[in-house]
């Protein structure tokens, strides 16, 4: 996955250690090699995205593309996308959403948000790994302005 002819690092927010290490294994399986930088939780993943201050100007010349867990110990993932898509420094970065909530009105909210794709975690360890495969190669392919 490039940007402009630069790499693009994935930003992964996930608590859940097994669904994060199934993620990284079939995102590589999809022949995506990109690096991944894995957080637990939000206040890491922010300091990291928009810089201790916040102010966004950290990721200024970085490519990143975020996944992001909606269900984090410290905040909710839609605080963080809300975060991220309000700065403008950082409002073009991509977000998946990667979570177990399949509420309609919460995926609106994600959408409203500026989250640019919503997918729901299937339940099925093998219906899980085979929808992480088909992201990683859509990741392959994707363009990040």
């Amino acid at each position: 996955m490039k940007a402009v002819g630069k790499k693009v690092t994935i930003v992964m927010i996930e608590d859940d250690e097994g669904h994060a290490r199934l993620i990284e294994k079939n995102v590589r399986r999809a022949g995506v090699n990109n690096e991944i930088i894995p957080f637990t939780n939000g206040n890491d993943a922010l300091d990291y995205v928009l810089g201790h201050d916040r102010s966004g100007l950290a990721s200024t010349d970085r490519y990143l593309l975020i996944l992001l867990d909606l269900n984090l110990p410290d905040m909710s993932g839609t605080d963080i996308l809300e975060k991220v898509k309000s700065n403008p420094h950082t409002r073009r970065l991509p977000v998946v959403i990667l979570t177990t909530t399949d509420d309609e009105h919460e995926i609106q909210r994600c959408y409203d948000l500026g989250a640019n794709v919503y997918i729901t975690k299937p339940v099925d360890y093998d219906n899980f790994a085979n929808a992480i495969r088909q992201l990683g190669l859509f990741f392959s392919v994707m363009q990040i302005p």
